[in-house]
This record gives C-alpha cells, structure tokens and sequence, in this order.
C-alpha cells in the first residue's frame, strides 16, 4: 500500500538536500517527478524492503514574510492531511526562528507522527546546541547533516517503524475484486464521471469507509461488473479553492495510484495531454498499473469528420514508447459512453492478469526470433534459450540467453510490439528481462 512521508519546513534548511539523500544514497527506484507546478519534488524510496513515497514541499513558503502565514499553512495542512509521516526540518546553526514555531504551532495539532529533524548537525558542539529544538514540543528528535548523511539510518528506521502495514482496510472479500482508481488533474470532470457511475445505482452502492483520511472506497456492482473505485473520497470532498489544489491532487491521484490495479486518466478534451498527467502516466507504467484514458468534456468540441482520429494519434504521440493504451471519447454530464469505459476498464484488467503458458510462449518467440533475429554484435550472436513469464500483477518476462548484454533497446521493443499483437496486453506496462542462464 502507498505510505507518504511529507518533508516540511522554512526555506533554506535543506529540505531538497534531505531528499536527494534519501531518494539517491539509497537506490530510489523511481525517478523523481519534478515539473509539476513550482517544481515539487515526489518520488518512490526504499529502506529494508519497505517502500514509502516521499514528498519534498520544497518550493511552497515565499520568502516575503507578509504571505509566509498563509504559505505555510497551505503547505503544512497538505502534508498534514495526506502524509503518514512528516518530516519537520530545522537548522541547527539558526536555531529555531520565528517560522520554525509557526511551523511547530501548526504540527502540534495534527495528529500525524512529527519527527524533528536538525540539520547541519556534523560537529559534537552543534549536537548539544541541538537540545533547544526539545521546547518546540516534540518527543523525537534527530541530529543528522543531509550533506554527509549522517544520522539519516536511524531517521529512515524510525520512519520504517511508523508505517502502517496496512493502509486501507479492505475485507477478504473485497481483496479479490479488481481496484480502479481515477485519477487526473483538478477540474476535468472526475466527480462528474465517477457520479455517473454511481449516481442513480445509489442503492446497490456500498460505501467502505476506511482509515482516518475518511478514504472511501465505492463498491460498485452493476450489469454484471463488479469492482472497487479506489479512494473516491478526494473526488467527491470539496476542498478550498485556495489551499494549493493542484498539488494537492497530485497527492491524491498518488495514493489511489498505488492502491490501484487499473488507473483511469481523465483529460478535458479542451486542454489535452499535459506534463502532469505525463508524470501520472509514468507512474502508473513505473508500478505496473493498467492504464485507460477517458478524454471528457467531448460534447463541448466541435467536430470534423477526423477529429476524434486526430486527437488520439496526438495523445498517442505524447505517450511513445508506451501508446498500446485505449483511448475513450467521454462526457461525464451526458453519460456518453460511460459504460463502454467500464468495459474496457475490466478488458484492460483481464489483460493485466493474463498468463501465458511456456510451452506456447516459446513456441511462438521462437516464430518470431527466427523471422527476425536479434542483431549480431561484433561477430557474436545472441541464441535465446528459452522463455517465461514471471509471476506477478503485471506482465513480466524472461528471455534466458548466452548474451543478453548484446540485445539492444529497439530489438526488446520489437518483441513487445508482437507479444502484444499476439496476446493482447493492451494498457498494460509490460516488462522484458534479458538473463544468462
């Protein structure tokens, strides 16, 4: 389940410094997906096998002290509301100035774990000094310097030690039923789709309550479908347009991301494909997720004959190398097509889960391998043994061979492209390993 550890405080105490250190020294999986207004910072990291997200809120408090309240309120509330853990940084060599006890006033109400976090701490003397931060009001403390990294193990254990193991409460019953999650940017008609499906079947809907965050998970069972929308609580609470809504939603869309099987991306048809529904996309293909995108607001564009057709291929165009994924023309308001997406949400879900025996696996790479070989590499030829999927919750493969550093890039999307002809895994990230036996 998605774990989020929010890193918050003043500016210059090293927050992004901190998070490069826990992101890099410790082989982050996943990049770091800046580029989303102001340029925050979230990315997936990883101590002793436990997996968490991290957030920088780097770029959020301005410097002009007349707005500072209202900025450090946006920012803290946020990861207050949606962070599991959060990380308050202070600095040591400053001591605790007057928007490290706005900072601290702000936290102390939130029920969240707060650990305090003292910077520059790479003397024995500045440890000492580090005791003035216990009248802030926090039990745990911990002296590390994010430059040299050191004191960040014993922050990452007690990190580790706070995560929940369990997310969200989900019954056994419920576990074995496909999680759709719908994710997008603000405004582009989340509520008015995922209200469309629900709407009139109010009756049959049941409505899971689940951890503190009031996470509501939607049981949706109708015309023979049966699934769970993961996290609809965001979609349907009405937040402030104030409180910095875009990065709040990001958060959001994460946390249904990593709890979710099959991901449905909402655009509005009048503003396409952008960098931050980019980096969901990258996300959702970095966790193996499913992948179906609901183009809204249809009804809104005028139309030419191709219009439709045109607008695909663009989408199509952004998404390379990863564009085997359906594309659905919608209006949420009009309830256009909106059942036609729950079929080729659950087609994409049954491709995701699709297995495929070896016997005919082999049988039919080696068709294909014998049409088209891998390129030879000064004089060496690579000779494929055999292949087989791996278990998992989404398509994984391995070629087993005498050279698997000879097969290039363009060769593994080659036999992406006919393994998804063949088998259909359309909207499924697939992965191909090359391994000596």
């Amino acid at each position: 389940m998605g774990n989020i550890v929010a890193i918050v405080g003043r500016p210059n105490v090293g927050k992004s410094t901190l998070f490069n250190r826990l992101m890099g020294e410790f082989k982050a999986i996943v990049d770091d997906f800046s580029g989303v207004t102001r340029d925050r910072h979230y990315g997936k990291a990883e101590w002793q096998d436990k997996e968490y997200t991290l957030i920088d809120t780097g770029g959020y408090v301005h410097n002009s002290t007349d707005i500072f309240e209202v900025a450090i309120r946006n920012q803290v509330k946020i990861a207050v509301e949606e962070a599991d853990v959060i990380l308050f940084i202070v600095d040591v060599q400053v001591g605790i100035t007057d928007l490290d006890s706005a900072f601290a006033n702000l936290l102390r109400r939130s029920k969240k774990p707060v650990l305090v976090v003292v910077n520059k701490c790479d003397t024995f003397e500045k440890e000492n000094d580090s005791y003035e931060f216990y009248s802030m009001g926090f039990d745990k403390l911990f002296c590390i310097s994010s430059g040299s990294g050191s004191g960040t193990g014993d922050l990452l254990d007690e990190i580790i030690s706070l995560i929940p193991e369990e997310d969200l409460k989900i019954t056994d019953a419920e576990e074995q039923l496909p999680k759709i999650a719908v994710v997008g940017r603000p405004n582009v008609g989340k509520s008015s789709f995922v209200n469309a499906l629900l709407g009139e079947e109010r009756n049959i809907v049941t409505d899971i309550a689940g951890t503190t965050r009031d996470t509501i998970n939607s049981h949706y069972n109708f015309y023979g479908k049966e699934f769970l929308l993961v996290d609809t609580a965001g979609i349907r609470r009405k937040k402030k347009v104030n409180e910095d809504i875009e990065f709040y939603s990001v958060m959001r869309s994460l946390r249904a991301l990593e709890n979710c099987d099959i991901a449905i991306l909402v655009l509005d048809a009048q503003l396409g494909l952008d960098q931050q529904d980019l980096n969901l996309v990258a996300l959702a293909i970095k966790n193996g997720k499913g992948l179906v995108i609901l183009v809204n607001k249809w009804d809104l564009m005028s139309k030419e004959t191709n219009t439709a057709r045109n607008f695909e291929m663009e989408i199509k165009e952004k998404l390379k190398p990863f564009d085997d994924v359906p594309i659905i023309f919608t209006s949420a308001i009009d309830k256009q097509r909106i059942h036609k997406a729950v079929e080729v949400t659950m087609q994409v879900y049954e491709n995701r889960t699709r297995r495929i025996t070896t016997s005919k696996l082999n049988e039919f790479i080696e068709k294909i391998m014998d049409a088209y070989p891998p390129p030879s590499n000064k004089g060496k030829f690579v000779k494929v043994k055999y292949v087989t999927q791996l278990p998992g919750r989404s398509p994984k493969f391995v070629f087993f061979c005498n050279l698997p550093q000879y097969v290039p890039d363009s060769y593994k999307r080659y036999l992406e492209n006919k393994m998804r002809e063949e088998y259909d895994f359309k909207g499924v990230p697939m992965t191909i390993y090359f391994r000596k036996k």
